[in-house]
């Protein structure tokens, strides 16, 4: 972790659930931080009031990422407030609702399309310039364990764009590592104590997963913050285009 003391790093959606874990986990790292959150106001300005009391440079920018002139923007306030950016953390996405094939219509498969995978385009496209001015520099993506297997009944859509941003780490990964910058992922399986699994997953349903899990617990935001922490510090390391499957070992492709 100590590789990250003073590096410029970006956390989209780093106010609440695993984001919010990961920011956390920056600034005990040493980092200088930028949380992006669109509703989490008060959760933004604790974390950059806590990075602040350990004489880190941070702050909180807020903004809908589904739209490329509000990235941009975030870009742009990000270069000014913490001047570059070493290490951008796309993390920000949502389910958003289940939805069987039969139930999904375009407005649908445009709105989670847009969140998970559209909004990582926009904020990456306009990050790359401040990524590149240094000589190294990495980009973490979040996955998902749907995105290799199809996700629960329902999440058709949202593990479709998960397996989309497991390609597009890779795609990354060949087209910048030229310039000196890293792209992995991260692939959280069953991560209870967020908003997501408490909005979209039963007692029943996390029940069954758990029994399935080698490990005999589900994880939480912290053991995936943990694993992207790792990928980042790995500032000047050799592992690019890779995907950490966070399950506790379920995952069997």
């Amino acid at each position: 972790m100590h590789k990250l003391a003073g590096k410029k790093v970006l956390v989209t959606a780093g106010a609440q659930g695993i984001g919010l874990a990961i920011s956390q986990r920056m600034i005990e790292a040493g980092a200088h931080v930028a949380v992006h959150y669109h509703s989490s106001a008060e959760s933004a300005q604790a974390l950059v009031a806590k990075a602040r009391s350990n004489a880190l440079s941070a702050c909180a920018i807020r903004a809908d990422l589904t739209q490329q002139a509000e990235a941009e923007h975030l870009i742009q306030e990000v270069d000014e407030q913490l001047g570059g950016l070493d290490v951008l953390i796309n993390n920000a996405g949502s389910l958003i609702a289940r939805k069987t094939l039969e139930m999904v219509d375009e407005e649908f498969w445009r709105e989670v399309l847009d969140v998970n995978l559209t909004s990582c385009l926009w904020v990456t496209q306009a990050a790359v310039p401040l990524l590149c001015r240094n000589p190294h520099s990495s980009i973490v993506n979040m996955a998902s364990l749907a995105g290799h297997k199809g996700g629960h009944a329902g999440s058709l859509v949202y593990s479709t764009a998960k397996g989309a941003i497991l390609t597009w780490t890779r795609s990354l990964a060949t087209e910048l590592g030229p310039r000196g910058v890293r792209v992995n992922a991260v692939a959280p399986g069953l991560i209870l104590g967020t908003s997501f699994h408490n909005t979209h997953t039963t007692e029943a349903s996390a029940q069954a997963t758990i029994a399935g899990i080698p490990l005999g617990r589900a994880g939480n935001a912290d053991d995936v913050a943990r694993a992207v922490v790792y990928l980042a510090s790995e500032y000047d390391g050799f592992i690019s285009g890779a995907t950490l499957d966070i399950n506790g070992g379920i995952y069997a492709c």
